[in-house]
């Protein structure tokens, strides 16, 4: 099993932001039970601000990074921000990116989908 904490490379940074902005999600997601069901005006604050201040801003910034560090197309990094909009979408797409070879160390040795056929 992978250290997560391992920061060591820029697919590794990736992956755990990915992870911490689900994380800030679902937070956010029960804070908007509280509000909507429960009835708990100020239930959203808190966790609102830290999904936006330390889970999506860094996530999006990790992005572009990773694009940049990876030489991601513009396409890639196009997924990878969209996928922080939906709950959840950074792990479905740091799924997808490691199993199409987008996240160096992360994936499986020949697993791009769009690297040259060998014969």
């Amino acid at each position: 099993m992978t250290n997560i904490f391992d920061l060591s490379t820029p697919a590794k940074r990736f992956r755990l932001l990915a992870m911490w902005e689900a994380v800030t999600w679902l937070a956010l997601l029960i804070a908007m039970f509280f509000k909507w069901v429960l009835g708990y005006e100020e239930a959203i604050a808190i966790p609102g601000m830290v999904h936006g201040v330390a889970g999506f801003i860094p996530f999006v910034a990790i992005a572009f990074l990773t694009a940049w560090s990876l030489k991601w197309d513009l396409k890639t990094l196009f997924l990878a921000l969209v996928s922080s909009v939906p709950p959840f979408g950074t792990i479905v797409f740091e799924r997808w990116a490691v199993k199409t070879g987008r996240l160096a160390e992360l994936s499986e040795p020949g697993s791009r989908e769009d690297a040259p056929a060998t014969v």
